[in-house]
């Protein structure tokens, strides 16, 4: 095909991950004839594909597998579904009506699809966002790269790291660690507890890595490769650290560069594309799902979102959803870190039942929702950053008329 040539689909998927197969699956399910999953890697998959350890699966297939089991599971349902997954293709512009400009080894190409789901993911935060000092060594990784080297290269980047943060993909590292006979030299936390839920973040300590909370990365030292980190601890002393490699883990932040450079409308909370209840962009041939709407979930919660959206983007080609227009717009106050969606429609078609909430900082008090200083729903509650704070839409019995609800936490 020449690059002057459009070819045409009734739905393109970017992003080959849990959240987008699972898509693609279910619209192949419901009828939708053309389904073309637009992968940038080697391999459809996903994240999965980095880590070689259980649990994945059980809720979609009922049974446990480890993680590049599961991507290929999702890939062979895709392909079975009679999905076309074409790799090592990247979009390079969303333009408008679902206008897609792509480059592939065997050149340019411009894709128009009816519908277009957006299933890029999240990505975790680098040093350069992390305003670490100290030299330039070799052996600074993200849990990701580290993941790759294992389980694709099957090579070991450092013995005794130093891991940063304690989200579960924190601890996801420290069990790598373990099989792969690395010992980390500690893991340590800026917050004054683990991010990950009890009992799981009690796992390092039992794997004999131990713990520090309050403290900050300062530097990191070496010269061909990491010998060593500053770290200041909670009491404000500085701690130098022995160790052959630093492991930057979790912070994840959507990996939304296409959005930010196209019309779509980008809710700055989240730092994803701002949805409505049917996961509809600001084009609404556009839809969004998976870790790219508020990192990050588990794949299991992905794949479910990414079907779930599926039967809204097939609905919406056979009968069209309520069309964009007076909706009413949902705006977080105080310690409230983002909400999704970020705007809601009144029709009687239900999208996604509830309203995904997460606070920026550790927070107890009174989560309330009002309208035009009317409360609309609120309930005590005690929360911490990462964790899921779900609203059901329906309980919110808003009004005729309303354009805006506000989410506010109220503290004790």
């Amino acid at each position: 095909m020449s690059p002057t040539e459009i070819e045409n689909v009734d739905v393109a998927i970017v992003g080959g991950g849990p959240s987008g197969l699972s898509a693609a699956i279910e619209l192949r399910r419901l009828g939708i004839d053309k389904v073309l999953v637009i992968e940038r890697e080697p391999e459809a998959g996903g994240i999965p594909r980095h880590c070689g350890h259980p649990p994945f699966g059980f809720w979609e297939y009922g049974r446990v597998y480890s993680g590049p089991d599961y991507a290929k599971r999702n890939v062979d349902e895709a392909k079975k579904a009679g999905v076309d997954i074409r790799v090592l293709h990247s979009v390079t512009r969303l333009g408008a009506h679902g206008q897609l400009e792509v480059v592939s080894p065997q050149g340019p190409l411009r894709i128009h699809a009816r519908r277009v789901l957006i299933a890029t993911g999240a990505r975790e935060t680098p040093r350069s966002a992390r305003l670490v000092g100290g030299d330039r060594p070799l052996g600074i990784i993200n849990t990701g790269a580290f993941q790759s080297y294992l389980y694709l290269k099957h090579l070991k980047p450092f013995e005794r790291p130093l891991i940063v943060g304690t989200e579960l993909v924190s601890l996801s590292s420290v069990l790598s660690c373990r099989k792969a006979g690395i010992q980390p030299v500690a893991m340590i936390e800026a917050n004054q507890r683990a991010t990950a839920r009890w009992p799981l973040s009690l796992f390092p300590r039992l794997c004999g890595v131990p713990m520090h909370f309050g403290a900050q990365l300062q530097e990191i030292h070496g010269t061909g490769r990491v010998e060593g980190a500053s770290v200041k601890l909670a009491d404000g002393s500085v701690r130098e650290f022995e160790c052959d490699g630093v492991l930057l883990t979790g912070r994840f932040v959507p990996e939304s560069s296409l959005v930010r450079l196209s019309d779509l409308k980008l809710d700055t909370r989240s730092g994803g594309p701002a949805i409505d209840q049917y996961g509809r962009c600001s084009d609404p041939a556009y839809f969004a799902a998976g870790n790219l709407l508020r990192p990050i979930e588990t794949a299991g919660w992905s794949y479910r979102e990414g079907r779930k959206i599926a039967t809204l983007m097939a609905r919406d080609l056979r009968d069209p959803l309520p069309a964009p227009g007076q909706e009413i717009e949902v705006v977080c106050k105080g310690p409230l870190k983002l909400c999704v969606p970020q705007r809601l429609s009144l029709a009687p078609v239900e999208g996604m039942k509830n309203l995904q909430m997460r606070v920026s900082c550790a927070s107890r008090g009174r989560l309330l929702i009002s309208a035009d200083g009317k409360e609309l729903w609120s309930r005590s509650i005690s929360a911490l950053p990462e964790r899921r704070i779900l609203v059901p839409i329906a309980a919110l019995n808003v009004a005729p008329g309303v354009r805006q609800i506000e989410v506010d936490f109220v503290g004790e």
